[in-house]
């Protein structure tokens, strides 16, 4: 049975930085793409960050480029998302996503796992 559960959300004021942490069970999706996706009040789940399982070339959706930083920990199975330079908007649930299939394929519907999410809130 496959468990992912993050951690790491908060309170934050704007400018400030967090880092999400998600522990995977139960499969190490070796060779699969894992993500982070959020969801803020009223709006629809989108896509965040991406990255291949040797950490290369991460991807990411246009607002949080230059501020936010995948990474993961195979051998701990631990994906991690640094958050740099936080904004307002950024105001969200935070889930992390299995698997992603690259940059051109991000849409939530193709996700089969999710974790149960982690909230973020930055004060403006």
């Amino acid at each position: 049975q496959v468990q992912m559960v993050e951690s790491g959300g908060g309170l934050v004021q704007a400018g400030g930085s967090l880092r999400l942490s998600c522990a995977i069970s139960g499969h190490t999706f070796r060779g699969y793409d894992l993500g982070w996706f959020r969801q803020a009040q009223g709006k629809e789940r989108e896509f965040v960050a991406g990255i291949t399982w040797t950490g290369y070339d991460p991807y990411y959706t246009d607002s949080v480029k230059g501020r936010f930083a995948i990474s993961r920990d195979t051998a701990r199975n631990i994906l991690y998302l640094q958050m740099n330079s936080l904004k307002s908007e950024d105001t969200a649930i935070y889930y992390c996503a299995a698997p992603l299939y690259g940059p051109s394929s991000t849409d939530s519907s193709i996700v089969d796992y999710w974790g149960q999410g982690t909230q973020v809130t930055v004060s403006s």
